[in-house]
């Protein structure tokens, strides 16, 4: 609590109080709070992301360079948080009303008329963060890393056979799309990483493993079975493929090719694959014990049938 008072006073001056502060579930090296803060008469209803001491920085970078791009992401028009104080170690944004779980959002009666929108509001944010200035990309550690190598490195690390997996690299390597636009690529955009309320996206959420690529790799992301939590809708499972493109190029002014969309959709398929496996030898080697990470381990196979039927069949 000690740091979040600090980070208050940094931001809104010594005056300022805490009276209403609840840390949130989730996250090994960050921690997330919901916070009210009381100055000079006015109330802020405000989220603080905040390094745990001690802890290493994630593939994603600084808290500094994830502001960096929600405040880029903010101007380019996607719905987004706005930041309201940034640091090395803390990010503090508003808080926005909404829920984020997605089998709520995919079943409660409340987001009965949001459903069909989804797709299309996911188009027109898509559209808005591939409008943003590459500029707003940190750094990268490994620019130009060819995707395909770089998971078949990790998978073969783990020294697990996994000849689905090995089927899929094979056949991506060999149906490669030509290289298109170069754009912010978001990294992590999904059903579960966007706040939705009743009229749909309210905000875009978890930047860290923003990255310069190709903007399909976006829509193929949000389009992997996973995030589909059951539903026979292959667009996060409220939409389908033509919502999900026609407000897509309407928004950008960009053709969707949907051979190349029908590739990363796979290659994402393939990529949830093999961190599913990093998840389970996590917890059978001792890393970190876990019923969550072994229950991640169990959905190897899922991945491995939902492969062979993509690389059977033809984009639906």
């Amino acid at each position: 609590m000690a740091d979040v008072e600090a980070v208050v006073r940094e931001a809104f001056g010594p005056g300022a109080s805490v009276p209403y502060s609840e840390k949130l579930p989730g996250g090994a090296s960050r921690e997330t709070w919901a916070l009210d803060v009381a100055d000079g008469g006015e109330r802020h209803e405000l989220i603080l992301r905040l390094d745990s001491p001690g802890a290493t920085l994630e593939a994603g970078g600084s808290l500094a360079a994830e502001a960096t791009l929600m405040r880029a992401a903010y101007e380019a028009g996607v719905p987004v948080p706005e930041i309201v104080a940034a640091a090395e170690t803390y990010i503090l944004m508003t808080r926005i009303a909404g829920e984020t779980i997605p089998r709520k959002i995919l079943r409660d009666e409340r987001f009965r008329d949001a459903r069909p929108r989804l797709a299309e509001q996911c188009g027109e944010a898509l559209a808005a963060v591939h409008r943003m200035p590459l500029s707003a990309v940190p750094e990268p550690t490994g620019a130009g890393t060819d995707p395909l190598r770089q998971w078949r490195d990790v998978l073969d690390l783990t020294g697990q056979p996994h000849p689905v997996f090995e089927l899929a690299f094979r056949r991506l390597a060999a149906s490669r799309p030509t290289g298109g636009r170069q754009t912010v690529v978001h990294g992590d955009f999904r059903n579960g990483n966007l706040i939705v309320g009743p009229g749909g996206i309210r905000a875009v959420l978890d930047w860290e493993l923003s990255h310069a690529g190709d903007p399909v790799e976006d829509l193929g992301w949000l389009c992997v079975k996973a995030w589909r939590f059951g539903s026979p809708l292959p667009v996060g499972g409220f939409g389908d493929y033509d919502d999900l493109i026609r407000a897509y190029e309407k928004a950008s002014g960009h053709l969707v090719d949907r051979e190349a969309l029908r590739w990363w959709e796979t290659f994402g398929v393939l990529k949830w694959g093999v961190i599913c496996v990093m998840q389970a030898m996590r917890h059978l080697h001792g890393g970190a014990r876990s019923v969550e990470l072994a229950a991640i381990g169990r959905r190897v196979c899922e991945n491995e049938w939902d492969l062979l039927q993509l690389l059977e069949n033809p984009l639906r």
